[in-house]
């Protein structure tokens, strides 16, 4: 039976252009229509979708308004946004993330280019996705505050773990769908002076991430930067792939670890992609790595940690089933036997510090 999907959107042309992609593909078809947020509101008060696609600006009630008032009422839905490149736009999407979406896809600037092949291509993966993911969760993930805070919660625990790492050291997460909410339960839990720098591959076209990396930053002890050309990865700093470009990590001529962006072929299906940045690792200084894949469509990290663990001595944490939104990356890492453990969302920053400790 094809996935029941309710479209959002103001614009007619827009919602006829979305509809006809959708229903040319028989795993979908278009239940309902909408043309603002308060119709879109009534009709998931008394009916069940398979996936949303909305639009953020609207009359009446917007995208985001809608997802507030989804959220206040406790009404669930796999919602996927619509959203335009522009920096005000990415700034809006993760908005519209944290508020509750799953995921998103980038507008054209003309509707009719929605009918391309790429766009539909991408549209279509992502709404197959979202409509097979598990439920939002609402609530957001407590922060702590406080450093001591932090400290004194893994204090413990790193005095007695015999499990903890030495030497140079590094954290590669990988994370699609879910991510960007996946990653703020994350890197703010990390403490300040974790002994180790930490790369990010989130799976997100040229322009979202540098808000990304500015929500993050706002929000952690750490500090969270897009990575530029040439950068040399430090303890007590986060480098997010930038859209666009793969992200690895070269050795110079004297010896020093620098990121490098790629403008390689997409792998997976996405740029940047995790395998390629596990890959690059092989041939880095550093000694141990601790690679964490969290929720998200398909593969991406499985091949790049496999070639990695032969190389290196590495420690794999995949995030739990029943705390992503898409049990597709861990799940695959998991089947190939290349997971140490399985770890809930809420507890995966606990477990990196353990392992690389924190700096003396």
């Amino acid at each position: 039976m094809p996935k029941k999907i309710l479209i959002v959107d103001d614009s007619a042309l827009m919602r006829r252009v979305l509809c006809d992609i959708i229903d040319a593909d028989d795993q979908f078809e278009v239940k309902d229509r909408a043309t603002n947020g308060i119709e879109a509101f009534d009709l998931l008060s008394r009916n069940q979708y398979d996936a949303v696609v909305l639009d953020v600006n609207m009359p009446k009630l917007n995208g985001l308004q809608l997802l507030a008032e989804l959220k206040k009422y406790k009404i669930k839905a796999r919602v996927m946004m619509v959203s335009t490149y522009t920096k005000k736009g990415a700034a809006i999407t993760l908005e519209a993330l944290e508020l509750g979406a799953l995921d998103f896809v980038q507008k054209p600037d003309d509707a009719l280019q929605c009918r391309e092949g790429i766009f539909q291509e991408t549209f279509l993966r992502t709404l197959k996705g979202v409509s097979e993911s598990n439920y939002p969760i609402f609530e957001t993930a407590e922060i702590l505050e406080d450093e001591e805070v932090i400290n004194s919660n893994f204090s413990d625990v790193f005095e007695e773990s015999s499990h903890s790492i030495v030497g140079d050291k590094i954290v590669a997460i990988a994370s699609s769908t879910g991510g960007p909410k996946a990653l703020q339960a994350v890197i703010p839990r990390l403490p300040r002076d974790l002994d180790a720098p930490v790369l990010v591959v989130q799976h997100m076209p040229k322009g979202f991430t540098a808000s990304l990396a500015a929500r993050l930053n706002s929000l952690s002890k750490l500090k969270v930067v897009e990575a530029a050309e040439g950068m040399e990865p430090k303890k007590g700093n986060v480098y997010i792939a930038p859209g666009g470009k793969h992200l690895n990590v070269m050795m110079s001529e004297n010896g020093t670890n620098l990121i490098h962006l790629s403008d390689e072929p997409p792998r997976e299906g996405v740029k940047p992609c995790a395998n390629y940045m596990y890959e690059s690792l092989i041939n880095s200084r550093f000694d141990n790595i601790v690679c964490v894949v969290m929720t998200g469509m398909g593969a991406d990290g499985t091949e790049g940690i496999r070639r990695l663990k032969e190389q290196k001595n590495i420690h794999v944490i995949s995030q739990s089933q029943d705390t992503c939104t898409i049990y597709g990356m861990p799940r695959s890492i998991v089947r190939e036997g290349l997971s140490d453990e399985v770890v809930a969302l809420d507890d995966i920053a606990q477990e990196i510090s353990i392992k690389v400790g924190i700096s003396k």
